[in-house]
């Protein structure tokens, strides 16, 4: 048997499929692994079979589990139970804490940053432009929030360019009460046009030219948004 495979589910929850086709179903002395402790899930890997089940939605993946023996769990668990009640193990898992916020708090001023900086408002804006760098920015930043902002694929420069894009398609746009036709490129055709209303939206606050703020979609959801 394979050190380890990769798998997706089906129908049956006991049956799994395999890049070439074949139906595989684990043994009777496996168990499956839930997904959220990376560290246990490594140890049950690490010491022997297993297989990983991942369902794929379009693009994204997600994980469904770990097949092993049973036995493997549970000396695995019981090994990292034991040296998780540590008091180097608890001072450790603070500092590593510690240090993951400061990053993320760093993170989250830099792209604060660049999105003030891909915006360019006007003088006469600025403040608006940083108001809208802020909002961007929490919504955009938090680790787990699935954004653009988190993507390691584009430069920092293009994650605030698409992060604003896409604060915008939610928040100055009809996007979310739009009825999409279900077709192959439809909802990419929808989000490139709303995307042209928003650059041209950003243009009108790169010139330092008055308008009526409550006549204008950005204005009034950055006003929306700083009254919650």
């Amino acid at each position: 048997m394979p050190e380890s495979l990769t798998l997706a589910p089906t129908a049956d929850p006991r049956v799994f499929a395999a890049p070439d086709g074949r139906r595989l179903s684990p043994p009777a002395d496996w168990a499956c692994l839930p997904p959220g402790d990376a560290g246990l899930t490594r140890r049950v890997k690490a010491a022997g079979p297993s297989w990983v089940v991942i369902e794929q939605r379009g693009r994204k993946k997600f994980s469904k589990g770990l097949w092993a023996p049973r036995a493997n769990i549970d000396n695995a668990r019981a090994a990292l139970d034991a040296e998780r009640s540590t008091e180097s193990y608890a001072k450790k898992r603070q500092a590593d804490v510690a240090r993951r916020e400061r990053a993320q708090s760093a993170y989250a001023s830099s792209f604060e940053q660049e999105v003030h900086a891909f915006l360019r408002f006007s003088p006469r804006w600025d403040d608006l432009g940083r108001l809208i760098a802020r909002l961007v920015a929490a919504h955009a930043t938090p680790v787990g929030s699935g954004t653009v902002a988190r993507t390691q694929r584009i430069s920092i420069e293009e994650r605030a360019e698409a992060a604003v894009i896409a604060w915008m398609r939610h928040q100055t746009t009809n996007y979310d009460n739009m009825k999409i036709e279900r077709v192959a490129g439809a909802r990419r055709e929808v989000r490139r046009e709303l995307a042209q209303i928003s650059r041209a939206v950003i243009d009108l606050h790169r010139r330092d030219v008055p308008h009526a703020p409550h006549a204008c979609t950005l204005c009034t959801a950055v006003d929306q948004a700083t009254e919650l």
